[in-house]
């Protein structure tokens, strides 16, 4: 009796093959990967060209830093206008915005204008960065509203492996484009995708989710207000920093090395460490609760990010990036399941770009710090940013952990089908 009652209560599984099978859902996934490849390519595209054209890390770091400062404000703004307006009404004019910005910053970069004028062109460029990740998460939660709860969480994982699927390719391509052809090619080719792929998503107005407009007299509602997603948003600036650094800091290691081409890719498999773990991830059926799986996930990221300052070579490098990226996905998964069950219907795009934006941010921190370390003392001290980015977020966690309990009733998102296994804010993935 004990036996069968544990397999009842056992949370059910849903696999990544019925996900994928939901009607409707390759519509949107298919233009949604070319629109968010970019994302990966616009950070390591700027300092690969800035790099070229000024020779100094600081320099090309801080521009890349720039823009991704102006996606990180911008892109909850962004997110809170898809909600209210619709997502097509956002994206038409920011692959606009995002392609004369970048023509701009390439054409100012090869001129070898003044830093401060590449500063003027990055910041609107990653301003118009498409908000794609969050925008796929909340047709997601649209498009599965009458789906079981073990749905939704997978959703969240096959997003996040698909996410670190594009860090896996993007840098890579973005390197063989710069090293291959021209560096300013790099950066032609991720306008090109951002506008192309915008466009075709903007386009799928069927599966979008419906809009919010503000009703006169209501009060506005704000993701940011819940300190739950405040806390899970300083989180992930942690997780940003170690993107950055990494990206800043496996360049200038290979640049020493004398094999710069190869940064690509042993920062690729950093990614695919992640997007290994991710695709693991979304297989098991968890018990513990969803607080618990991202403190511990995020544990295990500082851990990895101790060993990157050491590593004498590329070959020990990308190991010991492969050891540190296989935390990145369980902890982006669990961040954004969490923060989907802090906020209302009309606040989940908002929540999920402030996720997002945070990221960026972090990215910002991470690679303008990275890049003024190795001019000062090599690359091994870039490395030294992971660890302290992640080991600041990991605190904050700690201490206050309490806040990534729901205040209410849990949503769909963490309802588990036994109510032996409920958890109040907790998420399975």
């Amino acid at each position: 009796m004990t036996a069968r009652r544990t397999v009842e209560n056992a949370p059910a599984r849903v696999g990544y093959g019925a996900l994928l099978r939901t009607p409707g859902a390759w519509t949107f996934l298919v233009p949604a990967f070319a629109a968010r490849l970019p994302y990966a390519m616009l950070s390591l595209g700027i300092v690969l060209l800035v790099l070229d054209t000024h020779g100094s890390y600081g320099t090309a770091g801080t521009v890349a830093a720039v823009s991704a400062v102006a996606q990180a404000f911008v892109g909850p703004q962004t997110g809170r206008l898809a909600d209210r307006f619709g997502q097509a009404a956002v994206l038409l004019p920011s692959v606009a915005v995002h392609a004369v910005s970048v023509a701009a910053l390439i054409a100012l970069a090869l001129g070898h204008a003044p830093a401060w004028t590449l500063f003027l062109a990055a910041a609107p460029a990653g301003a118009s960065v498409p908000q794609i990740g969050a925008m796929v998460r909340s047709r997601w939660v649209t498009k599965l509203a009458e789906s079981s709860p073990s749905t939704l969480n997978t959703a969240f994982a096959f997003e996040s492996v698909t996410d670190e699927f594009t860090f896996v390719i993007g840098p890579v391509l973005a390197t063989a484009i710069a090293t291959g052809i021209s560096p300013s090619a790099g950066l032609i080719a991720e306008a090109a995708l951002t506008v192309a792929g915008g466009l075709a998503f903007a386009a799928q107005r069927r599966t979008a989710p419906a809009r919010h407009p503000h009703v006169p007299g209501a009060k506005r509602v704000s993701a940011l207000s819940a300190p739950g997603v405040r806390l899970l948003a300083g989180a992930f600036l942690g997780v940003g920093s170690v993107f950055g650094a990494m990206q800043v800091s496996v360049t200038a290691f290979a640049e020493a090395a004398g094999q710069p081409g190869l940064s690509g890719t042993v920062y690729g498999v950093f990614a695919g460490g992640s997007m290994l773990a991710g695709a693991l991830y979304g297989m098991i059926a968890w018990r513990r609760s969803a607080q618990q799986r991202m403190l511990a996930s995020y544990a295990l990221l500082v851990l990895g990010c101790c060993t990157l300052w050491a590593m004498p070579n590329l070959t020990a490098l990308a190991v010991a990036g492969l050891v540190c990226g296989l935390a990145i996905a369980p902890t982006l998964i669990t961040g954004y399941t969490l923060v989907e069950t802090l906020v209302p219907a009309g606040a989940k795009t908002e929540a999920f770009t402030w996720l997002t934006g945070a990221i960026g941010l972090g990215l910002a921190a991470g690679s303008t710090a990275a890049g003024q370390l190795i001019d000062g003392f090599g690359p091994w001290a870039g490395f030294l940013v992971p660890m302290g980015g992640a080991g600041l977020g990991l605190i904050a966690l700690v201490s206050l952990r309490r806040l990534l309990v729901a205040p209410s009733a849990p949503s769909r998102a963490v309802a588990q089908g036994n109510a032996s296994m409920q958890l109040v804010g907790a998420a399975k993935s």
